[in-house]
């Protein structure tokens, strides 16, 4: 059924705020916004969109506050890079707030965890054994 996944959709409240984070602070390849979005290429074929409140009741046909949530997160992305805790320290020096730091997992990953200005999870991963040692 699935044969593709083609965009991560993440509804936020500060759209401005949100855009800067993931362009100026993360990097990611930004291609444009619009009042109520902000689209960055994660990587081919594959896009994170930022949505404002209206964005969000636009495309779904809802008002804004129904997609709201207060339970806290309901989800992580996950991306991998090449040394966790490089990126840890540099993503650290940004002010990102990280609330968990670089750990080795059961499972084989290493990983470090935070947030971005609205609260959205993300870890980033790379496999055990696979850090440059210097």
């Amino acid at each position: 059924m699935i044969h593709k996944i083609e965009a991560i959709v993440l509804f936020v409240h500060d759209l401005a705020t949100c855009t800067a984070f993931y362009r100026d602070t993360f990097k990611l390849a930004y291609q444009g916004s619009d009042a109520q979005s902000a689209n960055f290429l994660l990587q081919e074929g594959l896009y994170l969109i930022l949505l404002s409140p209206e964005g969000a009741a636009d495309l779904v046909g809802t008002p804004g506050n129904s997609l709201k949530s207060e339970r806290g997160p309901r989800g992580l992305l996950a991306a991998g890079v090449a040394d966790v805790d490089a990126a840890y320290e540099e993503l650290k020096g940004k002010g990102v707030t990280f609330v968990k730091p670089p750990t080795d997992q059961r499972w084989g990953l290493r990983t470090a965890h935070f947030v971005d200005p609205e609260g959205n999870l993300w870890e980033i991963n790379q496999p055990l054994g696979s850090k440059s040692e210097g």
